[in-house]
């Protein structure tokens, strides 16, 4: 009867004791990595988070919307475009897209895709 007793009581005392510390350690170093972790700086970090997002999304679609242009272009010419004004020239998209302000369009004629990179 006690031998039962004393394993039931070594294994709460260990799954308290593995919990407790992974815890504390897996919190406080997630909080302290993402954010200020600060109650006062919560929505500066939302803002701040949501901005970066929205930057993000617009990269996203306007080189989809490029690189579909190169694809539909490369189908009908069977080669795909010198550069990206000749997407223009040729009406496959009405004007180039503004890159994000500190950014550029990159063009890379071999592959036909475009990304959008930092300056």
């Amino acid at each position: 009867m006690k031998a039962p007793i004393c394993f039931a009581l070594l294994a709460v005392l260990s799954l308290c004791g593995c919990g407790s510390s992974s815890d504390s350690a897996g919190s406080g170093s997630t909080n302290t990595s993402s954010s200020g972790g600060s109650v006062l700086t919560a929505p500066v970090d939302y803002l701040r988070a949501a901005g970066n997002a929205q930057k993000t999304a617009v990269k996203t679609v306007e080189t989809a919307a490029l690189n579909q242009a190169i694809q539909r272009f490369n189908v009908e010419k069977g080669r795909n475009p010198k550069d990206l004004n000749e997407l223009v020239q040729q009406k496959f998209i009405p004007e180039l897209p503004t890159p994000p302000a500190g950014s550029k369009l990159v063009y890379d004629a071999d592959s036909g895709t475009v990304s959008i990179v930092k300056q």
